[in-house]
C-alpha cells in the first residue's frame, strides 16, 4: 500500500517536473503593431538605392558606347 501510493507521489512529481518549465517558459504576448519613424526612414532609404540601381543600369549602356574615351 505505502509503495503504491510513493509510485503515484513519484509519478506525478515527475509529470509535474516535465510540465511545469514548460508552462513558465512561454514568451510574453507581442507589443501592438505600430510603425516608427525608423522603419519609415528605412523603407525610403530602400527605396531611393533601388531607384540610384536602375538608374545606374541605364545609364551605364550609354556611357559604353560613348565616342569619349574616359577610362
Amino acid at each position: 500500500m505505502a509503495r503504491t501510493i510513493f509510485g503515484f507521489v513519484a509519478a506525478a512529481a515527475l509529470v509535474v517536473a516535465l510540465v511545469m518549465p514548460a508552462v513558465a517558459a512561454q514568451a510574453p504576448a507581442p507589443a501592438p503593431a505600430t510603425s516608427d519613424a525608423s522603419s519609415i526612414d528605412q523603407g525610403v532609404a530602400y527605396l531611393l538605392m533601388i531607384v540610384a540601381l536602375v538608374l545606374t543600369y541605364l545609364i551605364h549602356p550609354l556611357d559604353a558606347s560613348s565616342p569619349y574615351k574616359l577610362f
